[in-house]
């Protein structure tokens, strides 16, 4: 199977410039793949020719991440924001019906964009994007700590994260070193240099103290699932500080017929076990989205 092309495109979303990566023909079943903190479409650009033989794949870079910019006064770097920024992202390239790909941050901007419309959800992939908070790993403990402080002081608490230090830490802090080692240096330095320069840091930050504001959205987000039971592929990493093995499981509370795969990696799969995602999604979605 030949690799599929990747176009690299922009749009205007409400006056901002938005990159987006695009493989797959244009008539083709969509799979739309909203990124996470602190990467951009960069982490599917991999995936992306993997599977635009058979799906029409799109990964934009959302405001302060990757190659697309937009000052505070123009985008307000909340969850809130970002969740609205997708929709009005899908709705300007035109698309009607699609599975969305759900990790980290993405995971809660894609899981509101599916509440907002789900009639036009054909699927799920759910892949370290956690919303149950009783399953919530170690490395949650300082993250509820800072949630319970004013915002000022949150702010404050964040801000020295927003580092390549720190980013770094997101991609292999919780990975064996065996299984760190295939994780590439690229993606902490890229992503820094992409974001590293002021006010690219405090807008970060912005977003990190907001997640707060996530909280009150999983109980919604459970219900929406238990409603709407969407065709739902689980692939998990449980080397992961944050979310454990036990956060995937909790999705069969709510999607009982979700077909869920715990591999041997952490947060970032697509990094470590690309080979394994890639077909366990083209036998999921062959069958659910074609």
């Amino acid at each position: 199977m030949a690799a599929a092309p990747v176009a690299h495109r922009t749009v205007d979303v409400d006056g901002i410039r938005t990159f987006y990566r695009e493989a797959g023909a244009a008539d083709a079943p969509v799979v739309l793949l909203p990124h996470g903190y602190p990467s951009s479409s960069l982490q599917f650009r991999h995936l992306m020719p993997a599977l635009g033989d058979r799906w029409r794949l799109l990964a934009p870079d959302l405001p302060g991440f990757g190659y697309t910019r937009a000052d505070e006064g123009r985008f307000a770097y909340t969850f809130d924001a970002y969740a609205d920024f997708l929709r009005r992202f899908a709705e300007a390239v035109g698309l009607q019906r699609y599975a969305i790909y759900l990790q980290d941050y993405g995971s809660q901007f894609g899981l509101r964009l599916a509440m907002s419309a789900p009639e036009r959800v054909a699927a799920l992939v759910i892949q370290n994007g956690d919303i149950y908070p009783d399953q919530h790993g170690p490395r949650y403990a300082p993250l509820k700590e800072m949630w319970a402080e004013p915002y000022p002081q949150a702010l404050a608490t964040v801000a020295p994260t927003v580092s390549e230090r720190g980013f770094r830490d997101e991609f292999v802090g919780d990975l064996p070193e065996e299984i760190a080692d295939r994780v590439s240096p690229d993606l902490w330095v890229l992503s820094w240099a992409q974001v590293g320069r002021p006010p690219g840091p405090q807008n970060l930050a912005r977003l990190l103290a907001d997640q707060r504001t996530t909280v009150d959205w999983f109980p919604r987000q459970q219900a929406y699932l238990r409603r709407h039971r969407p065709p739902a592929l689980i692939l998990w990493g449980p080397h992961d500080g944050y979310m454990p093995a036990g956060a995937a499981r909790a999705y069969l509370r709510d999607l009982p017929d979700a077909e869920l795969h715990l591999l041997d990696g952490g947060h970032w799969l697509l990094e470590t076990h690309l080979d394994e995602v890639v077909a366990l999604m083209r036998d999921f979605l062959g069958r659910v989205h074609r």
